[in-house]
């Protein structure tokens, strides 16, 4: 099987790296990583000819135009990356048969709901950088759902279609190898001994590592190849919720509990309405997002086999995920 992960030098994309490495799929598998450098997703002539070279079977685009704020300026560069390129992508999955898997984000919603958001529920996003994820969503779900002919007819042969499948899974305030808020705060704690941070905004902090792990039990089964799932949305991210705030002490907590030489301490950082640190672009109050879709399906893949992982990574917290992800840092004297 050809697999080919578009956003290698991303926070996901070197968690898919990681997860591969440990499970050596790349001894069964031929994996394609690619970035910015191999190829331009603001075209998309560039993005066609590289799948037409790989012929991947099942595409994974961990990349995305991610700078909410610079968005605001940057329209046009936001909507090709974040827009035309996932729906350039499908048009060639949908059209070869391959399977594939696309993130977006909880700024699809505009944060007004009290309860979690599922995945149902109505896009409304607030700035360019969510209209652009939704636009790429709605751009998926039209190209998947459209009475095209077949990709046997598109592509000359006779072979029957055996995947013709995608995911689109929703996910909040990731963090992994790269820059993220967790970094950012617990770098402020080395330097300052006062801190101001939102305690008004709700979501769910999500390891990379973890949902590169959630989507690969989706698509692949106990023999690492593919596998049949439904078509659609899903929100992945791990149990519980939080706010800014409350993460940020966790955090602190947690790598002074690791041994981190730190000047903050978590009892004084100050908790500030979001109307407090204004920015460019607007960001949603309620970020929390039910799961159901992806719990059934996990589970209902697990059958009778006993395959006690998919469970295993349905009951993994975001204070678990975050305290080994803080221990870690401590212990390779990142922090």
């Amino acid at each position: 099987m050809n697999i080919l992960i578009f956003g290698k030098d991303g926070q996901l994309g070197k968690a898919f790296k990681a997860v591969f490495d440990v499970s050596k799929l790349d001894e069964l598998h031929r994996i394609t990583y690619v970035g910015r450098a191999e190829c331009d997703l603001s075209n998309a002539n560039a993005i066609t000819a590289l799948l037409d070279e790989l012929k991947p079977n099942l595409i994974i685009n961990a990349a995305a135009y991610t700078a909410v704020d610079k968005a605001e300026t940057e329209v046009a560069l936001a909507y090709a990356i974040n827009a035309k390129a996932p729906e350039v992508t499908a048009i060639y999955a949908k059209h070869h048969g391959a399977t594939f898997l696309h993130y977006s984000t909880d700024y699809v919603f505009d944060g007004s709901k009290k309860t979690p958001y599922v995945e149902s529920d109505t896009r409304n996003p607030l700035g360019v950088y969510g209209k652009s994820k939704a636009a790429g969503e709605e751009a998926i779900e039209k190209v998947f759902n459209s009475n095209q002919e077949s990709a046997t007819q598109l592509n000359g042969t006779n072979n029957p279609v055996l995947k013709r499948q995608y995911a689109i899974l929703r996910t909040s305030w990731v963090y992994g190898d790269g820059g993220n808020f967790i970094r950012t705060i617990l770098r402020l704690a080395k330097e300052c001994d006062t801190l101001k941070v939102i305690a008004d905004q709700y979501g769910v902090p999500t390891s990379a590592t973890w949902l590169a792990k959630v989507s690969l039990a989706l698509v692949l089964d106990e023999r690492n190849q593919l596998k049949p799932f439904p078509s659609g949305i899903y929100h992945a991210v791990p149990l519980g919720d939080t706010t800014w705030h409350a993460l940020a002490c966790f955090a602190v907590q947690t790598a002074i509990d690791a041994g981190a030489v730190l000047k903050l301490r978590p009892e004084v950082i100050e908790a500030i309405p979001a109307t407090d640190y204004p920015l460019p672009a607007p960001r949603p109050m309620n970020s929390r997002m039910a799961r159901g879709v992806l719990e059934a399906a996990l589970i209902d893949s697990l059958g009778g086999s006993g395959n006690v992982t998919k469970s295993q990574l349905l009951q993994e917290s975001w204070e678990s995920q975050v305290a080994a992800y803080v221990q870690d840092l401590a212990h390779r004297k990142i922090i």
